[in-house]
This record gives structure tokens, C-alpha cells and sequence, in this order.
């Protein structure tokens, strides 16, 4: 995969060491506090090429060298508020290094499928209440979401273009779960506050949006992945989002978080002359329901449980990496019953 030091990479190397998988991965070094770090995830990989994606000539290498049969491709600039301040970089990043990994599978012959993992906000947001489908208008109002939808068209238009193995698009989004350490995240920004005893400042209260859990995003790509070798989708696009009983304002999960928490933590509204960020977004996953059979195991109180959970735990000096196999396992026994 690439990406693997990222958030949900780390999360995706323990999910499919736990299937008995061997991964190697592509990526940058991982933050200095990052739960690829914290749970020394090195470890179990096969081949570990820190490379910067942009970099097409190391990227075609790393998969030569990797000899993967399946490709996951994560490595993005993912933060909102961060394309705003660089947006050269942002779109570097997330365009010519989707190329440069595309342009890498035409000549990688072990590859039999890959995956390329854009977002929610890839679609172009008019407020729709019913959740956006697969077949709506792409669009991207800030740098980061144009950037997401170029890739995606970009994955679609290589796949239809060029021999090569199976792909298919994944989009998804607001995706929580334990060792996060992204700023300008609300699940992160929350924690790192309650832990430290301080009063948390939340910009958009009333913004909503879908929360689900790391591990049922994931599950969605391998069932995707496994559907991929099965058969050629030639770049169709698919979306994992949790039900509408899991769309919640900002406000709500602050507020569960910081009752989950106790010790008399709690947030505040702070007014935010940032730039723009949606404030309404949600995915219709009527066809993984349907054609991957793909589902949610972890419903919003969960989701923000066992997020919260795995930080108090972690605060508390448990190792994180027992803590998240602990959860792979518990959440491989519910998807698999």
C-alpha cells in the first residue's frame, strides 16, 4: 500500500497482518507521534520504501521491487485547511502522485488489482439531504477536494485508457478510530484537549457529517479489493458511508466524546473566520450494500467509544499496538459471525 504510515494505513497493516497477508508499503516517514510509530508497525511489514509519491521514477521501483499482487494506493495530502496553504503541494501530491502510481501498475506485472482510495468530498456539494451516488457531478470547491477529484477521474480515465490490472475507486470520509494525531481533525483535536484537562474549542458545532469507524471503512476496500480480483471493473467508483442514523453535527460527537471521556472535560464554540469547509456532506452506499455485500459493524456510539477508548487506554500507558489488535480482533469476530 502506499500511504502505510498514515492513519488509516497503520490501521489497514494491522487488518491484514491479522488476515494473514503479507504487506509491504510506500510512504513518507509517519508523524513523530503517529500510531505507526507508537505501535512500531515496521515490524511487520516485508518491504518499508520511505518515498515521496511525487517521486515517479522510486514509485515505479518500490512496486517493482515490492512484487505486489494487490496495490492499495492511500499516500495523499489529506487535510482541507491544509491545501489552502499550500495548494501547489497539495495537488502534487494527490494528481501527479496518483499518475506516477498508475503509470507504475502498467508496468508492474505481479499486480492483479489496485485501489485507489479518493474521498467524500470528490462530489460537487449542492447540500443534497439524500447522500450523494456514485454516478453525480464530481467537483471540489477547495484545493484538497479538486485535487481528490482529479485523481478520481484520473484513476477512471487510466483504468478505461491502458492494459493493466483491475481498478476501482473507493470514497469515503470522516473516517475515526484511535491514533489519529492529524490536526484540524475533530476526534484528534478533542483528545489532544480532554487529555491534557483543557476546555476544547470546536469551530463548526452544526456542521454534519457521517462518522464511521477506521475498521469499517477498510473492510469496504478489501471486500472491494477481493471483488476487483474477481473480476475487471475498469475504474468504477464505490462508496463506503455509514448509514443516516450515523449522520451527527460536530456538536453531538463533541459532546459524547467528552462524556466517554468524564473527569469533567468539555468543549466550547469558538468562532472561525477560516476558510471554507462544507458544512453538509453524506454518501449513498446503496451498491457496496448491494454488490459487495459491504455493511457497518460499529454504529456512531461505538465508533466514538472505541476511538475514545483506545486514547484513555493509551493514556494510561498501554501499548497501542495491543490496544488496536485488540480491536482488529474484536471487530474480525463481528464481521466474520
Amino acid at each position: 500500500m502506499t500511504g502505510h504510515t498514515g492513519f488509516k494505513g497503520a490501521w489497514l497493516t494491522c487488518l491484514l497482518k491479522s488476515r494473514g497477508h503479507r504487506v509491504s508499503g510506500l510512504a513518507l516517514d509517519p508523524l513523530g507521534d503517529s500510531l505507526f510509530e507508537k505501535a512500531n508497525l515496521q515490524r511487520l511489514l516485508e518491504f518499508d520504501a520511505r518515498i515521496d509519491v511525487r517521486d515517479a521514477a522510486s514509485v515505479a521501483g518500490a512496486i517493482r521491487e515490492a512484487s505486489p499482487e494487490i496495490v492499495i494506493h492511500m499516500a495523499a495530502q489529506p487535510l482541507v485547511r491544509s491545501s489552502y496553504a499550500d495548494a501547489r503541494g497539495t495537488v502534487e501530491t494527490n494528481v501527479v502522485g496518483t499518475m506516477n502510481v498508475l503509470e507504475a501498475l502498467r508496468h508492474a506485472p505481479s499486480v492483479r488489482a489496485a485501489l485507489i482510495v479518493t474521498t467524500d468530498k470528490v462530489y460537487r456539494n449542492t447540500g443534497k439531504l439524500s447522500g450523494y451516488v456514485e454516478t453525480d457531478p464530481l467537483g471540489g470547491y477547495d484545493p484538497y477536494s479538486a485535487s481528490k477529484a482529479m485523481a478520481d477521474l484520473l484513476s477512471s480515465s487510466w483504468a478505461n485508457s491502458f492494459a493493466g490490472p483491475s481498478i476501482g475507486v473507493a470514497r469515503a470520509g470522516n473516517v475515526i478510530g484511535g491514533g489519529d494525531v492529524s490536526v484540524d481533525r475533530l476526534l484528534p483535536d478533542l483528545i489532544r484537549s480532554f487529555s491534557c484537562g483543557q476546555t476544547a474549542q470546536v469551530r463548526a458545532p452544526r456542521s454534519t457529517r457521517p462518522w464511521q469507524h477506521v475498521l469499517d471503512c477498510l473492510n469496504g476496500y478489501l471486500l472491494l479489493t477481493q471483488k476487483l480480483l474477481e473480476s475487471d471493473f475498469r475504474g468504477e467508483a464505490w462508496n463506503f458511508g455509514p448509514l443516516a442514523e450515523s449522520t451527527r453535527t460536530v456538536g453531538e460527537v463533541a459532546s459524547l466524546a467528552a462524556s466517554l471521556w468524564g473527569e469533567g472535560v468539555t468543549w466550547e464554540h469558538v468562532s472561525d473566520d477560516g476558510p471554507h469547509e462544507a458544512s453538509l456532506l453524506s454518501l449513498d452506499s446503496e451498491k457496496a450494500r448491494t454488490s459487495l455485500g459491504w455493511r457497518e459493524y460499529l454504529d456512531f456510539e461505538e465508533a466514538v467509544g472505541w476511538t475514545v477508548y483506545w486514547a484513555k487506554q493509551s493514556s494510561a500507558g498501554l501499548d497501542p499496538f495491543e490496544i488496536t489488535m485488540e480491536q482488529v480482533h474484536s471487530y474480525s469476530t463481528r464481521s466474520q459471525s
